[in-house]
């Protein structure tokens, strides 16, 4: 028997050693043909230490046999290369779902507006390159794109063509909206929300059957096209993250190495969510970091070359399909031609102050709504209240036209830099009729009618995308949050980088701005701003760090401004850390009471094992087997009478001493399999977990033998274990369940349950309110 008496630093060691003693038995039993062995039963945790274990062993099996012929070595090689072959198909599968998604979106987006005369599929801006009367100075209008009261009753300009256009864009987002959300009702439930939640409890152990399945993949693809396009205040970045985790899950399935292995499963999984980013964002390198610091719970070195190669197949793919059109994989290129200067870092760090109270305002309102729709009659109605919110959205959102385009679209303008040739409202500075400098470095000029209406515009923009993405999230559709903060966050930015570079034309004599703005140069660039402030409310929204700024500089190309990207990351985070740690999945995953021990979450409480194990004062004995005394009837009845998922086995009820813990699932497997294939084995037959049988009377049915289904090393700690080793443990090496012993003797009984709610406890929150139902 081990006793767990350990400081941290030897963790590692005790799995190693935990692995290796539990294996040997283990795998006796696995050899024997048994359905089902060592998988899970819906909304339970997997075993890490055994499913490391199992694969040791399978290794060591592949290893000795592929000495002995050729095609054994060749198998082995097979075995050895199936990892990276399924990286490849994830990727592949990944990479053109997101292009077919991103080509989809973008042209039942224009839908809503009106419809390419020459070939109904084109978009706009597709229906405008194959016409051959466009002029630059036109470019968004064409004779072969034309607007539906174009099309339906003739008429272009006016109040009824207006509202014509208004009526068509309300009904097509509605259909869409409630096409989405029918899908998602009748064939996918599991496919709404972003996924990142539930996927983070699926990587930290949790069995969600059918969350990554083949309809889930289907229907999420489907609907997130329909939601995007339906004008709604949410992305599709946190959906892709489901989708490439579904892909990785399908093509797991594939190969017995992973199909039988949780563990190694979730590795894949790991490397999809990688893929995901990678191909949401066009960030490979991003999308590796996000899987190692959002997502993934269990990352080994291995993982993280996989996760690689995976991000990188998938944006080569994307790349290959090239679904903006501009030949890059990013979505927002920026490319701007003034360095920032160290005066900025004082707007930059006030916009990662704005980024983490606005990540603390959205986190509070959207978890208060959500607890709301799960607790009233509002959650019974989910159709209804997508159509109630697409519509508000679709009228409120129409008459600005900074709400009307693509959220996608916002934000490329947000980001970009004025050149000469830009037609945005964001550029009319009133320009020197004197000028004559080179294209590229217009210097800061006084903002024109233009830009003052498009402040206001702006303003109005940011107060409807702030209230209306509160109601958005959590709905029964497919919705990311990357994009709404984002967009949040880039019109805050532009607004106080117009602000900035007005008052430093206007005022270039100040001290602040005399040592690097001169009247006639180009001193601020607001696009920077813009980028500067998404980057902080996405921050404070999800509390991601080195990922965020490495994505973002990804996203946008802009390499030199990794410092003011760094600083708003970081003083978002602080802000938003100052009114609470979570961050927002982590408080979706606590909504929904999903088992799920957070890294992050620090234990400092001075209690014991003891003061937590089951049974507790008062409370029944707990439930054990006996080595060598029970019938089968007894252990049937027993698995019958309680839902515990395992049990303790002793030497005797009186002695109490451990011998080991068997599985319930395996126990119940084992006696069906021995009744259909050993004769003799009836009610009254004693089972027994010893090596030799115990002695019976002659006239005795023959007995069962059950040592194969016993894990002889369960992992065991003393009473007085502090609760914080105890945490530790259960975080760092994935347990289930950890008996409690004195001197041998068992006491009780800790799961992984236990340790939730006696944290919840300590937290002064209910402790049934988060457990998962």
């Amino acid at each position: 028997m081990r006793h767990c008496r350990f400081s941290l630093p030897g963790v590692s060691s005790m799995v190693n050693e935990g692995a290796m003693s539990g294996s040997g038995n283990l795998m006796d039993f696995l050899d024997e043909p048994f359905p089902d062995v060592g998988t899970y039963e819906d909304f339970h945790t997997i075993d890490w230490l055994r499913e490391k274990s199992r694969d040791t062993d399978r290794h060591r099996k592949i290893t000795s046999k592929s000495k002995e012929s050729i095609w054994e070595f060749i198998k082995g090689l097979l075995d050895a290369w199936s990892g990276w072959v399924v990286m490849l198909l994830i990727g592949l599968l990944a990479g053109t779902l997101a292009g077919v998604i991103d080509l989809a979106v973008d042209w039942m987006t224009d839908l809503k507006e009106g419809v390419c005369l020459s070939a109904f599929w084109y978009s706009h801006e597709q229906c405008c390159w194959t016409s051959n009367e466009t002029t630059f100075e036109d470019r968004d209008k064409c004779p072969r794109w034309q607007k539906w009261s174009e099309l339906l009753v003739n008429q272009s300009e006016g109040a009824s063509a207006y509202i014509l256009n208004y009526l068509m864009y309300i009904l097509w987002a509605l259909l869409f909206a409630f096409l989405a959300v029918s899908l998602v009702r009748v064939f996918a439930p599991y496919a709404c929300g972003s996924g990142i939640p539930e996927i983070k409890t699926i990587l930290s152990g949790f069995i969600i059957r059918g969350y990554l399945g083949k309809w889930t993949l289907l229907i999420k693809t489907v609907t997130l096209v329909l939601v995007v396009s339906s004008g709604l205040s949410l992305g599709k970045e946190g959906p892709l993250v489901h989708v490439a985790c579904c892909c990785g899950n399908f093509f797991s399935s594939l190969f017995s190495k992973y199909s039988k292995n949780e563990g190694k499963r979730r590795e894949v999984l790991s490397a999809a969510a990688a893929a995901g980013v990678s191909v949401a964002f066009g960030a490979p390198i991003g999308g590796v970091l996000f899987s190692l610091e959002e997502v993934s719970y269990y990352f080994p070195l291995k993982t993280l070359w996989r996760s690689f190669f995976a991000a990188l197949v998938a944006a080569f793919t994307l790349r290959s399909i090239n679904p903006f059109g501009n030949s890059r994989l990013v979505l927002f290129y920026v490319e701007y031609h003034t360095p920032w200067y160290m005066a900025e870092l004082f707007p930059f760090i006030l916009l990662g102050v704005f980024g983490g109270l606005w990540g603390t305002l959205f986190i509070r309102c959207n978890i208060a709504w959500c607890r709301r729709r799960k607790t009233t009659k509002l959650g019974k109605y989910p159709v209804l209240e997508v159509i109630v919110v697409t519509a508000i959205t679709a009228i409120i959102a129409y008459p600005n036209p900074y709400t009307r385009r693509s959220t996608s679209e916002l934000i490329s303008e947000l980001f970009n830099d004025c050149g000469a040739l830009e037609s945005s409202q964001l550029c009319d500075y009133i320009n020197d009729p004197n000028m004559t400098r080179p294209v590229d470095d217009i210097p800061d000029r006084p903002a024109g009618f233009g830009v003052y209406t498009a402040m206001w515009q702006l303003a109005l923009a940011l107060i409807f995308k702030i209230v209306i993405t509160i109601f958005t999230f959590g709905m029964k559709i497919p919705s990311g949050l990357f994009i709404p903060s984002m967009a949040v966050g880039a019109m805050a930015g532009r607004m106080v980088g117009i602000g900035v570079e007005q008052l430093a034309y206007h005022h270039h004599d100040w001290i602040i701005f005399r040592n690097w703005c001169r009247p006639g140069a180009d001193c601020v660039t607001p696009g920077l701003y813009a980028m500067v402030g998404a980057a902080a409310c996405l921050g404070g929204v999800t509390r991601m760090t080195v990922s965020l700024v490495v994505i973002m500089f990804e996203l946008t190309g802009g390499l030199e401004y990794i410092v003011p990207l760094m600083a708003a990351a970081v003083t978002s985070k602080w802000v938003a850390d100052a009114f609470g740690k979570e961050g927002i999945y982590e408080a979706h995953i606590h909504l929904n009471g999903y088992p799920f021990l957070d890294v992050k979450d620090e234990f400092t409480h001075r209690t014991l094992a003891t003061d937590v194990m089951r049974p507790r004062r008062g409370e029944p004995p707990l439930s054990v087997l006996t080595q060598d005394s029970m019938t089968v009837e007894d252990v049937e009845t027993l698995i019958k009478e309680t839902d515990y998922n395992g049990f303790p086995v002793v030497v005797s009820r009186d002695s109490e001493r451990l011998i080991g813990f068997a599985q319930r699932r395996e126990l119940i497997l084992a006696i069906k399999n021995a009744r259909q294939r050993q004769e003799g084995i009836v009610s009254n037959s004693i089972m027994y977990f010893t090596e030799e049988p115990p002695e019976l009377p002659a006239n005795s049915p023959q007995p069962l033998k059950l040592r194969r289904v016993l894990n002889l090393s369960p992992f065991t700690v003393t009473d007085h274990t502090p609760m914080e080793t105890v945490v530790d443990i259960f975080r760092k090496l994935g347990l289930r369940q950890c008996l409690v012993t004195r001197s041998g003797r068992l006491l009780g009984i800790i799961t992984k349950k236990d340790v939730l709610r006696h944290m919840a406890q300590m937290a002064n929150q209910d402790p049934e309110s988060i457990m998962f139902n």
